[in-house]
């Protein structure tokens, strides 16, 4: 085998690898830090309806 080259195998075990995502471990944030602004100019109602929209997606 050449230097830098690898056979199908191996190939196909990285591929596998990197498609797949290891979600088991917690993620939980705790402490918030920081502030949120936001500025529109929609309704209260609108902003619903588009919240509403998001959701059943």
């Amino acid at each position: 085998m050449s230097m830098g080259s690898f056979d199908e195998e191996e190939h196909e075990r990285r591929e596998r690898k990197n498609s797949s995502v290891d979600a088991s471990f917690d993620d939980d944030r705790t402490v918030y830090h920081g502030s949120v602004e936001y500025e529109s100019d929609d309704s209260t109602e609108e902003l619903l309806e588009t919240y509403k929209e998001i959701q059943s997606d």
